[in-house]
């Protein structure tokens, strides 16, 4: 099976930590640590994955007790395919996918599976290179070229958020970073940095990469809260019946 993966690189994701550790990688990591420390920081429950991408901690603001990576390759606590999980239906509550839907071979599959597995109100989290950028431009460029990250199936934020909605899911909202070109070189990436600042403000929806999370929803599911009214009527009955009781009782007396 590893050799098959390897045989077709455009729908791969095993040489794309590789490409992290180039700068301009660690330029895009820069953005997505920040992001995903951010929104992961307020998920709670007891069980997290990170699905692909071992190299990157995507869980390390997240406070879960139990946290653990999944994948085909590297340092992970699970081995598996993205598209076939290997975890109980509702067992967790936090699934993070860096960058795997843009390389698997059925990313729709993939979150229906994450679907599965997560528990009622259970989030998760994906990252992603958008198509309507200036790397999307360059991905257009290189199509036939075999380099990373390049050749990736890149999905915009939109279309995401349209399978999220159709899988039961409520999209909070994407964020997008890295508005710099496509360039490598350390010094033209610092050079370039002023359009990250400029990109927030005057092209938001345009940058290289995007940051989202979705929260699964369960029709017909209602939240059971103490019935709080019910007591304090009861209290208020309580009470106006004492206050008779007295009031009979100096009556008598007198």
């Amino acid at each position: 099976m590893l050799d098959i993966l390897k045989s077709d690189p455009r729908m791969s994701i095993l040489s794309l930590s590789d490409w992290l550790d180039t700068p301009q990688g660690r330029y895009l990591i820069e953005w997505e640590q920040a992001r995903l420390d951010a929104i992961v920081a307020d998920i709670f429950g007891y069980n997290a994955v990170q699905i692909g991408l071992a190299g990157l901690d995507c869980l390390r603001a997240n406070r879960m007790p139990f946290r653990f990576a999944c994948g085909r390759t590297g340092r992970v606590a699970v081995v598996s395919r993205s598209d076939e999980l290997p975890f109980a239906t509702a067992s967790l509550d936090l699934v993070v996918l860096p960058h795997v839907l843009e390389f698997a071979r059925r990313p729709h599959h993939v979150l229906r599976e994450v679907e599965r597995v997560l528990v009622p109100e259970g989030s998760v989290v994906i990252t992603g290179f958008n198509p309507f950028s200036l790397w999307g431009l360059r991905r257009l460029a290189a199509r036939r070229n075999g380099e990373l990250p390049w050749q990736g199936q890149y999905l915009s934020a939109l279309r995401v958020k349209d399978w999220l909605t159709l899988l039961g899911f409520e999209s909070q909202g994407a964020g997008f970073g890295c508005y710099i070109p496509a360039v490598s070189r350390p010094e033209w990436i610092e050079r370039w940095r002023f359009m990250d600042r400029a990109g927030v403000r005057w092209w938001p929806v345009c940058g290289a990469a995007y940051a989202m999370q979705g929260i699964k929803r369960v029709q017909g599911m209602r939240l059971l809260t103490p019935n709080w009214r019910e007591k304090k009527a009861t209290g208020k009955q309580l009470s106006t019946v004492a206050q008779r009781d007295s009031a009979a009782g100096r009556a008598r007396t007198q």
